[in-house]
């Protein structure tokens, strides 16, 4: 039986990956082929680029707020030297 289990996996593997490549090179392709406003487009992508930094910033200070605050209440000494 554990002499299969490499086999299963990597042809798992290998599956997802074919499906998740071929995908990935249909949609560039069908990106490429849509006629958008480029400035608008740009616009876009900048807003959400804006949204993804701003919530990736919130979370980052809500972890170190939570890390703190464990610590302390596990009574880690966190002062600096």
């Amino acid at each position: 039986m554990m002499e299969w289990i490499p086999i299963v996996l990597i042809t798992f593997k290998v599956l997802v990956l074919g499906t998740g490549m071929f995908f990935a090179i249909k949609w560039h392709y069908d990106q490429g082929n849509k006629e958008k406003d480029k400035a608008m487009e740009t616009r876009a992508v900048l807003r959400a680029g804006g949204k993804v930094a701003a919530v990736f910033m919130l979370s980052l200070l809500g972890l170190v707020l939570v890390t703190f605050a464990l610590a302390r209440m596990l009574g880690l000494d966190l002062t600096f030297p």
